[in-house]
């Protein structure tokens, strides 16, 4: 029956490594205990989290995770890197210690879920970090505009520069240049109104009828 120590053991890592987005198995072997403290200071800054298990826990763990396929890293005094954000940056340190401390050796490890070789750490290794890379998207989105704006000016003050030369060619060979054409505004032909005292006399033939009417009106009465 095994021991909760080494359950709990077991457990700590099955967890690590699913909360984990990416594990580096690294051989520590002839390296000091201060030269550890360093590596782990410098792995801390890129989220990593640096721990060194017995390979016989470490593989039971990996083999109930159905990790079987670094089982085999599992040979000599290994530790591991839990990289917990930017596996590029964590790769990079790993590179550079090993640069100082050729006693460090990367074997390989996991990518989420896709098992890779210490070559493919070594590539990550040479990846922007993500902060550069999201520095390098966002100069890609505003680029096309600034570059639009700048090659329409440019555009534009050339085609001007260039029309003025074309002009300035044709009159120093001797050719007139054609006048303007004036463009003639087509006549609007406006009808004549009506003249207002012809309405005028027939509303005063109208009101001399009217008064007429009631002249008739009242001598019939007075009849």
């Amino acid at each position: 029956m095994a021991r909760p120590e080494k359950v709990a053991v077991v457990e700590e890592i099955r967890t690590k490594l699913a909360e984990a987005d990416a594990a580096v198995l690294t051989e520590y072997r002839g390296l000091t205990v201060h030269e550890l403290a360093d590596l782990r200071g410098s792995l801390r800054g890129s989220g990593t989290e640096y721990k060194v298990f017995k390979n016989t826990l470490a593989r039971r763990a990996i083999a109930g995770a159905g990790l079987d396929e670094i089982t085999s890293m599992f040979e000599g005094p290994v530790a591991i890197a839990f990289v917990r954000g930017d596996a590029a940056a964590a790769a990079k340190a790993l590179r550079d210690f090993q640069k100082i401390n050729p006693a460090l050796i990367v074997k390989g490890g996991l990518l989420g879920e896709r098992v890779i070789t210490a070559g493919d750490i070594e590539a990550l290794a040479e990846l922007p970090s993500r902060v550069v890379m999201l520095t390098q998207i966002a100069g890609m989105f505003q680029a096309p505009l600034t570059k639009a704006a700048g090659l329409f000016q440019a555009f534009t003050r050339n085609l001007a520069y260039g029309v003025q030369a074309l002009i300035n060619e044709r009159i120093a060979a001797g050719e007139a240049l054609a006048e303007p054409e004036v463009l003639v505004e087509p006549e609007v032909l406006v009808e004549p109104e009506a003249p207002a005292e012809a309405s005028t006399g027939s509303e005063s033939t109208g009101s001399e009828s009217t008064e007429s009417e009631s002249t008739e009106s009242e001598s019939t009465e007075s009849e």
